[in-house]
Parts: C-alpha cells; structure tokens; sequence
C-alpha cells in the first residue's frame, strides 16, 4: 500500500521486506530516553481520550414508533483543517451488529477508530453515529433477526436524522455526505438509500454517495432496491453470514433500474465476514443467523481483501466527493 493509506493503517505485510533496526541509546542516557519514551506514549493516549470525550455529540434520530425522536449518541471527528472558512465532506460512519464501541464500553472500536483516522487525513469530517448504547443495547450479533428490537426501521430513522446533523454544521458542505457502513450498518446504507422507500424518499437531505462493506442484500433485493445516490458494495466471495450472491444480484438487477444511482461491486477471492481487520477467522458459533443457521459463521481478516477493498473504498470517494 502507498500514500497515506500506507503509512496510517497498512494491513499486515510479509517480513521478507528488509527490516530497520532501531539503535539503542547510550547507557548514560538510556534511562532519559526511556523515560521520555514513556512521556510521550502516556500524553498520546491522554490526548487520544481527550479528543473522544472532547468531540462527543447528541443526536436527534427521526420519530420512532412513539412518535419522538431518540437521542443518540455520536462522535464528531472534525477535519484538522476546519478552521477553513470553506465547508468540507464529511462522511458518516454506521456500525456493524457488534456496536461502535469496543470492549471498553467508552472507547470507540479498532475498526471504528482507523477508519475515522483514515478519512480524517483525507481532509474530511467524520461523525460515527452509535445506535445501541441509547437503547440500551451492547450488541445484536447473537440476536435471532427476528427478535431485534433495533431493525432497519430503527437504523435509517438514525441515520436520516444524523444526515440533517451533519447538514446543519456550517463546517459541513451539504452536498458532499456519503455513508460508510459496515454489516448491519452496510444494510443500513442500504435502507437509507433506498430510492423507493417514504422515509429515504422523504428526507430533506440525501447522501452524495454510499459505501456498503459486506451488507445483508436479501431484503433490499427483494424490494427491487433502486440507489438513490451512487453505491459501492465491498463483498467477501467466502462470506457465510452476509452472503456476496444477493449483493451481486443486486447489483446487476440495478443496471437494468431507469432512474437510479450507479452500484458498483467488488467481490474479494478467499475473503469472509469482516475481511478488513488483522484478526485471523475464526468461527462464531454463538451467532444464529447466516447462510447456515445454527452453524455459526466465519469472520476474520484478509490481508488482501483488507488492502484492495480500502484502495477502492478511497478511490470512489476521492471521485464522488470532490
């Protein structure tokens, strides 16, 4: 991987490449530079906590079955250089089954934190939008699809709502918006951009562009789903929980759809749920839905997947956004 991408989050790469090593200081000053070492390590992590709790926001979902809107909780990543008086894209990041938090119920998770990194430098806000811990929920992985209490219903009243935040912000240009999502959140990029539905139909403002990592595409599919701003699905050929097969017919049945966006779609050889992380696959045999139900499903990382999908993913905004 080159460019910034490379240098921020690069994927595990062989060790045949030639390896630097890095001198040891002088005994006389080994003590100095490890304690100095151990300064700048501790005022990292400070400033890394300061930055999260300092750019945490309160969102307005749309009314929910109650007829009122549902705060929720959101993390705003501003771009560094907003101090500009020209407004930016931003880009609003929707989380998977398993939450935006990590294991630290206050701290964003791995793939949450490098992806808002990763935009960031491309000069772009980011708003990561949590729709489980208001409701009180940690996680809908191990949840029969069934019996969720948050369904797509729920998640696109999220997502439109956080889209008339970002609009709002004057820092924000309104017009460049895209969605990222990622599982439950690449359905959710689905929904919200469904160009038939009455609430996406509805909305006052629309996304300028979707991007949909290894969604749920059967529902959608069967709609007869026409994008409403232009869609790139990233999709793992090995996927047993969120099959490629249906995003792909999705695909195609899209082309042939007259007044709709653009889908495009990449299927990664040998990849399987959750390609884009260094984790290696494993099976979670506590999830009951997927392809086989009652099986488990697979999820793990592809160092190839990983880099390729992140390229194009960069590529398509690059394009749409500028």
């Amino acid at each position: 991987m080159r460019g910034k991408l490379g240098r921020l989050i690069a994927p595990p790469r062989s060790l045949t490449a030639s390896t630097h090593l890095i001198p040891m200081p002088s005994r006389p000053g080994l003590l100095l530079a490890l304690l100095l070492q151990g300064l700048l390590a501790l005022c990292a992590a400070t400033a890394a906590v300061a930055s999260d709790a300092a750019h945490r926001v309160e969102i307005a979902s749309l009314p929910q079955q109650d007829g009122q809107p549902l705060a929720l909780s959101g993390y705003w990543f501003p771009a560094a250089s907003s101090a500009e008086a020209q407004a930016r894209p931003a880009v609003l990041l929707l989380h998977g089954c398993g939450g935006a938090l990590g294991r630290q119920a206050d701290r964003l998770s791995e793939r949450m934190q490098s992806y808002r990194t990763l935009l960031n430098q491309e000069g772009w806000h980011v708003l990561v939008l949590d729709s489980l811990s208001p409701r009180g929920e940690r996680e809908l992985c191990t949840q029969r699809i069934g019996s969720r209490q948050v369904t797509m219903r729920e998640r696109r009243r999220d997502t439109l709502g956080a889209l008339q935040w970002l609009a709002a912000r004057p820092e924000v240009d309104p017009a460049r918006i895209a969605l990222l999502g990622w599982s439950n959140g690449g359905s959710t990029v689905l929904a919200s951009t469904a160009a038939d539905h009455e609430e996406a139909k509805a909305a006052p403002l629309k996304p300028r562009a979707a991007v949909a990592f290894y969604p749920g595409c059967e529902a959608e599919l069967k709609r007869g789903y026409r994008a409403q701003a232009p869609l790139l699905m990233l999709l793992g050929a090995a996927d047993d929980w969120t099959a490629a097969a249906p995003c792909e017919a999705l695909g195609a049945h899209s082309r042939g759809q007259a007044g709709g966006a653009a889908v495009q779609f990449q299927t990664y050889t040998g990849a399987y749920h959750g390609f884009d992380a260094a984790a290696p696959v494993r099976l979670r045999r506590e999830v009951p839905n997927g392809v086989n139900p009652g099986a488990g499903v697979h999820v793990g990382g592809n160092a190839e997947a990983w880099a390729a999908s992140r390229e194009a993913m960069l590529g398509f905004l690059r394009e749409q956004l500028k």
